[in-house]
């Protein structure tokens, strides 16, 4: 059964970092596209960035220049390195793994909390 674990969420002060983990339990990983989105109280989720099997990149503008998506196909996880965070970054975390080809994969993580607060 595939998993998603996150991991790394807590509350932090404006200004602060954070490392986001996400470890997956899917045999052939290197070939997802993974993903992380959010969900803030009261609003739709969101993506926040995602990393294809070769690397590329895709970020919100909310969140270019302070965020960074990155893979270790090794370990089958994902991360998210998130500097700079803002009270609008305040929202569960949750990461996505896509495979594209036939058969079409997706899954979710069950989600971590982030809170930016003073």
């Amino acid at each position: 059964q595939v998993q998603l674990a996150e991991s790394g969420g807590d509350l932090v002060q404006p200004g602060g970092s954070l490392r986001l983990s996400c470890a997956a339990s899917i045999s052939d990983f290197s070939i997802y596209r993974l993903g992380w989105y959010r969900q803030a109280p009261g609003k739709q989720r969101e993506l926040v960035a995602t990393i294809t099997s070769g690397g590329s990149t895709v970020y919100a503008d909310s969140v270019k220049d302070r965020f960074t998506i990155s893979r270790d196909n090794a370990k089958t996880t994902v991360y998210l390195q998130m500097n700079s965070l803002k009270p609008e970054d305040t929202a569960v975390y949750y990461c996505n793994a896509e495979k594209t080809l036939f058969p079409r994969r997706v899954y979710w993580g069950q989600g971590t909390q982030v809170t930016v607060s003073s």
